[in-house]
Order: C-alpha cells, then structure tokens, then sequence
C-alpha cells in the first residue's frame, strides 16, 4: 500500500514537471510574438537541460520558438554571427525532432530560412577572418556546411580557418571528414557581390547566381575553377599529427591518400614535403626526382619543387627551378619574385660581416669588396623584379621593391621614372 502510494505521488511530481515545461514553452512563445526575444531566450534557457525527455510536441515548438528568437535577434544585428549560429543549431534539432516523430509541421518553413542563415554564416565568417577572429571563423563555417552538406567548401574553409586559429584538434576532426568523403576541391564555383553588403556571395550553380544578378540584389558575377585540395588536406593533416610527435601516424596518412589517389601529384608533393619537414633528405630528392619525371612541363609543380628546395637550404637547386618554371611560362610572375628573394636572401650575410668590420685600413678594404658583391646581388635582382612590375603593375609590394633596389643603388633617374609610372 506505502509502495503504491510512493509511486503515485511521484506520477503527479512528474505530471506537474511536464506541465511547467508546457508552461514555460508557451510564456516564451508569447513574448517571442511579442518582440520581446531576448526574454523568450531567458525562459527556453531554463528549460533546456530538460528538453531532451519532453514529448514530440512541446520538444518541437521548443526548437521553433527557440529558433526563432535567435534569429530575430540576428535580424537585428544583436550578436549576429553568433546568434545566427545558434539558431541554425536550434532549426536542425527541430528538423531531426520531427524527423523522428514523423509529424511535419515546423519543417518546410525552417527549410526556407536555412539558405538565408547560411549566407549570413559565411558572411559573418569571413568578417570575422579578417579581423583575425579565426576560431569564431571556423565555427560559423561549420554550422553553415551543418545546413548544407552538399556544399563541402564550407567544411574545407572551417579546417583552414581552426588551423589558422591553432585550434588543430578541431582542424584535424574537420580534415579528417573531408578525407573520408574524399573532398577534392576541384570544381566550378559561382560567385557574385552582394550589393547590400559588399560581401561575395556563393551559389551552387550559374543559373542560381544569375537570377540573383538579374534581380539586382547582386553584382560582379563571376566564376573560378577550383583546383585539387587534397595536397593541401593531407599535408595539414599529416603536419598537424607531426606538431603531435606523431610523425608515423604523418607519414602512413600521405601514404595511403597515395595510393587512393596515385595520379594526384599535390600529394606527391606533399609527401616530399613531408620527408623535407623530417630532414630526410635522400628521400626527399629520389621523391622530387620521380615527380618531375612524370610532369616535366607543369609549371605549377616545377615552382612548386623551387619552393620545396629553398626549405631545403639548397638555393642553386632553387634557383633552377624557378627558371625553369620562367622558361614554360614567361609570365610566371611568382618565379620572378620568388627568384629576387632568393637573391636578396644572400643580403643578410654580407651586411652581418659588413657590421663586424672595424675603420682599420684591413677591414675597410674588405669592407670595400663586400660592398660590390652586395650591389652585384642587387643588380641581379633588377631584371626579375622589373618583370614582375612589368606582369603585374598594380601590385605594390613589388613595385616598392624594385624601389628599394633602386634606391640603394642611387639609381636616380629610374627611381623618379618608377615612382612617376606606379599605378597602386
């Protein structure tokens, strides 16, 4: 009879606990219909922890009411990065809730909101990476590949953007999806600026871009061929495990995105590159030759093999790839640049020895002799960075250069004619 009685009062203890849930679900409704959503937040906030073992229908209007707060007080630019990436948060809970049931209601009108919130998302991303916010950054693009899985760049972005903000578990759990999924990268992709703005939008497709252009809400259309990540995937997944000690764990995850993908050289490269990092330098030469072997004329890859080899210490190999990437593409502007510094690298040793000499007539005369080799090594440099003017003369960095250059030669006359023709 005591048992019976226990059992009892702890059936109405709990009928009493659903009904305050019911209650308090319906209070934030109310003042969320009442444009007070923050409050609407406060009450579903004290509930929440018990959500989870409510029955589908107040489990559901818990998400929308939720749901809709947060993005109401998105619309309102109240913390909307973060706002935004709640609600998305709260509508796939609600989506999955209904799922489960099987009795639709909230769904199709979710559904509709997602592509705004992931815009936004992405938006608000990529605000907040250039202003160096990289882990606010990674997160946002997560919960935008979270509604759109189809659109994988979203995942690649949120990995770069954790490994940027050094948070490399997240990157590494992010890269390793993308490797499951067997992400490449390469694509079309459809760009447009939105007008309001000044943000670049992206759209699945060309007609989807084009509708929004000829609506007028966007401008600048324009389209990008995306090439292989899956170098860059491994390679990040590979160092990060190295950062870890684990350079086993490095070296067997190249090697079987190898084997799965034998025809790839970014993960060839990534590989030397790895053996490189290892200072296996053997290796990494036998690598370097073999991958060359196959593609002797890709330019890419030959600068590529420059980049690799100056890692190296080994500046005269460098210095042959580099030419050689000139050679099949004479407008290769990175070559060039990449060609001055490695001239002007051999700047450092000579100004060192110079700032070791004293004023004895010994020392001035060696003082002397390194003064020519350093303007030997600029003079050099002129013919590769007037080049790179010449490709491209609205960069600046390399017109400030050949400035410089000019400059510590006291070559007058071409200082005044470069900074007369500088169009940044």
């Amino acid at each position: 009879m005591k048992k019976n009685y226990i059992i009892g009062i702890t059936l109405l203890l709990f009928a009493g606990t659903i009904q305050a849930q019911k209650d308090k679900i319906k209070a934030a409704e109310k003042e969320m219909n009442n444009g007070n959503l923050q409050d609407a937040v406060i009450i579903l906030k004290s509930i929440e922890y018990q959500i989870y073992n409510s029955n589908d229908e107040d489990k559901t209007l818990f998400y929308f009411v939720q749901g809709s707060s947060y993005l109401g007080l998105a619309d309102k630019n109240i913390e909307e990065g973060k706002n935004l990436a709640l609600a998305a948060k709260a509508f796939q809970e609600l989506i999955k809730a209904e799922s489960e049931s099987g009795k639709i209601k909230y769904s199709s009108q979710v559904q509709l909101s997602f592509k705004s919130i992931k815009g936004r998302l992405v938006n608000s991303a990529i605000k907040d990476s250039k202003a160096d916010k990289f882990i606010e950054c990674g997160n946002k693009l997560y919960e935008a590949y979270l509604l759109d899985k189809k659109d994988t760049i979203n995942l690649y972005y949120a990995a770069s953007a954790f490994v940027s903000g050094k948070d490399f578990a997240s990157a590494l759990k992010h890269y390793e999806t993308l490797k499951t999924i067997n992400y490449s990268g390469i694509g079309t992709y459809y760009y447009a600026t939105n007008k309001t703005t000044q943000v670049e939008d992206s759209f699945p497709t060309a007609n989807e871009r084009d509708i929004f252009v000829k609506a007028g809400t966007h401008e600048k259309p324009r389209t990008e061929k995306g090439l292989s990540k899956r170098g860059e995937i491994y390679k990040n997944i590979a160092l990060i495990y190295v950062q870890n000690g684990e350079t086993e764990k490095a070296k067997k995850a190249i090697s079987d995105a190898r084997k799965k993908n034998p025809e790839d050289y970014s993960l060839a490269l990534t590989e030397a590159d790895l053996y490189l990092e290892s200072k296996d330098y053997d290796l990494y030469k036998k690598m370097v030759a073999a991958i060359l072997e196959k593609n002797p004329n890709d330019v890419n890859l030959v600068f590529n093999l420059g980049v690799l080899s100056a890692k190296a210490n080994n500046p005269s190999e460098a210095e042959t790839f580099y030419l050689k990437a000139i050679s099949i593409d004479p407008q290769y502007i990175k070559a060039y640049i990449n060609l001055s510094v490695l001239k002007l690298e051999g700047l450092k040793t000579i100004n060192d020895d110079m700032d070791k000499l004293g004023a004895s007539a010994k020392d001035m005369k060696k003082y002397n002799v390194l003064k020519i080799k350093k303007e030997e090594i600029y003079k050099g440099v002129i013919p590769y960075l007037k080049k790179a003017v010449e490709i491209d003369p609205k960069d600046k960095e390399i017109s400030q250069s050949l400035l410089s250059v000019y400059n510590a030669l006291d070559m007058t006359a071409e200082y005044k004619d470069l900074k007369a023709k500088a169009v940044y």
